[in-house]
């Protein structure tokens, strides 16, 4: 069976995340975090199956991030610090997009996507 891959799409509002996949209607979901909204949206997903009006096809998520919700969600786990180590982007050029203050170039947000597909390769590589 063919897997069909939804784009779903986060983003940050002042008090919460959103969670939404736009090609299918009634897809959406909230949290006080991206997990919370991924799970929400999930279950929505799930909803709509149930009811009939999506099929229940196998499916995988690719999931898009506005910059000011990806710097949100792995502020706890990588430090300005780090993602200077991994973009070459300085600290302060981060905060300032973390904050919503500048938006970066297509360059830039290119830059800082492929640096973390590198980590996730590169982690996903480690045995222990």
């Amino acid at each position: 069976m063919r897997t069909h891959i939804y784009t779903a799409i986060i983003e940050r509002s002042i008090d919460a995340y959103w969670a939404y996949i736009p090609e299918l209607e009634g897809v959406s979901g909230i949290g006080d975090n991206v997990t919370e909204a991924k799970n929400s949206m999930l279950e929505g997903l799930r909803i709509q199956q149930e009811l009939g009006n999506i099929p229940t096809a196998n499916y995988s998520i690719k999931y898009q991030f506005d910059i000011i919700s990806l710097l949100s969600y792995f502020k706890g786990i990588l430090t300005n610090a780090a993602f200077e180590r991994l973009t070459g982007i300085n600290q302060m050029q981060m905060s300032h997009y973390a904050n919503g203050l500048k938006k970066p170039r297509k360059a830039q947000r290119e830059k800082i996507e492929k640096a973390l597909h590198q980590l996730g390769e590169e982690l996903i590589s480690i045995h222990l």
